[in-house]
């Protein structure tokens, strides 16, 4: 493999891929903000509501298994440059969409276009980096996916303002493409293994991580937590704060803004933690177990409207809702190596289904309730939803804690 320097790691390798997953958590993220203009233009109710954004999850999680073998045997550049193009396409979509059947479409085409951008990525650092720079690398494009999530909150709103709705996906359009152009131009092409992996192959690596006792002590909580935090962080904690707290727009933007701030501290700072904690003999799999817990007692503040009064709790739940992430490492530690690709893919493949489900499901939660006089929805309604999210946790949660014991 030819030697690049630093400086064109970054320009050729690193910011075409952080570029690519910032727009992938924007996309994801984007509706919490613009859920009342949904509601308003469209007539939405929060059943549909949900259905529309968890859509995202769905294709995003049903491409991951072909992903590994696409990657394998193409390549990063040009598996993700050629995936970009179908969320651009997606995003024009969703821009001149009249009825929630098209937006659904759009989003799913938007969720399929950029289900490689965090893999490709890893993919890609595996074949240009030094493996002792993968964790401080990979650290810093989870990071990028987290400006991804700030960029979906004030400064979507301010541009929303501007030009509406439909013009910032006619943006968002544009910007894909023009990742997609950067990805394809700029990243170098890789070598392609003299033995490329099968579909059968990779299913039956995947088999072996499914059948696996630990898999199954660790996936279930991994599994609630992430999925109650995308679910609640990509939708329902924007209208939360406009139902329940009583915030106005400028001002939901902005606690979103600190909310996805906070996400990335936790992306940076628990896995600097767990790294160092590490070198006196404390297992990551521990520091994990002690955040998930806190993730469930702030998800508790939230519930009790605690968090009206103190809104650091939502700063709190965006810093421990990054803790599920500590258990792809758990995972990773403890299978071989050649099967640590197929361990991530798994373990996302459970997160992001079971994060279409919740979302899904939390929807249908909250239209048992009658919208309030302002039209938005009852608080009540938030209650009995994120109380589904916690009470899964919690069963999953015993359950890792049990298993680990025994």
């Amino acid at each position: 493999m030819t030697a690049y320097s630093p400086l064109s790691m970054v320009v050729r390798i690193f910011v075409p891929f952080a570029f690519g997953y910032f727009l992938s958590y924007l996309f994801r993220v984007i509706n919490a903000v613009i859920a009342p203009d949904l509601i308003a233009d469209l007539e939405m109710g929060p059943d549909v509501l949900g259905l529309l954004t968890a859509s995202y999850f769905l294709t995003f999680a049903a491409f991951q298994l072909p992903l590994g073998v696409l990657l394998d045997k193409y390549g990063p550049r040009i598996v993700e440059a050629s995936l970009l193009v179908f969320a651009a396409a997606g995003a024009a979509l969703f821009a001149v969409a009249e009825d929630s059947t098209a937006l659904i479409a759009a989003r799913a085409l938007i969720g399929f276009g950029v289900s490689a951008c965090l893999m490709a990525s890893f993919k890609a650092f595996t074949v240009f980096y030094e493996p002792g720079k993968l964790p401080l690398v990979n650290g810093f494009i989870m990071a990028a996916g987290g400006m991804g999530a700030l960029a979906g909150t004030a400064p979507t709103q301010l541009v929303v303002a501007e030009i509406g709705w439909r013009g910032g996906f006619w943006a968002l359009a544009g910007l894909t493409l023009v990742c997609a152009l950067l990805v394809y131009l700029l990243v170098p092409p890789t070598k392609r293994p003299e033995h490329k992996t099968t579909l059968s192959e990779q299913l039956s690596g995947v088999r072996e991580v499914f059948t696996s006792r630990f898999f199954w002590q660790v996936a279930p909580v991994t599994m609630m937590s992430q999925a109650s935090f995308v679910g609640i962080q990509s939708l329902w904690a924007g209208p939360w704060h406009q139902d329940v707290a009583g915030f106005n727009r400028a001002e939901v933007g902005s606690h979103l803004f600190w909310i996805a701030a906070a996400m990335v501290a936790g992306f940076l700072g628990l896995g600097a933690l767990s790294e160092r904690l590490g070198r006196y003999g404390i297992k990551t799999i521990n520091i994990a177990t002690v955040g998930l817990f806190c993730f469930m007692l702030v998800q508790l503040g939230i519930i009790t409207e605690w968090a009206i009064d103190y809104p650091v709790i939502w700063i709190a739940f965006g810093f421990f809702g990054t803790t599920g992430i500590l258990q792809y490492a758990v995972l990773s530690q403890h299978f071989p190596t050649h099967l640590a690709g197929r361990v991530n893919t798994a373990i996302n493949l459970m997160v992001f289904i079971s994060t279409f489900t919740l979302q899904s499901v939390s929807g249908q939660v909250i239209n048992q309730w009658a919208p309030t006089a302002s039209g938005g929805y009852a608080p009540e309604a938030y209650q009995a939803a994120f109380g589904l999210f916690l009470g899964l946790q919690a069963v999953a949660y015993v359950w890792f804690i049990l298993s680990r014991y025994r």
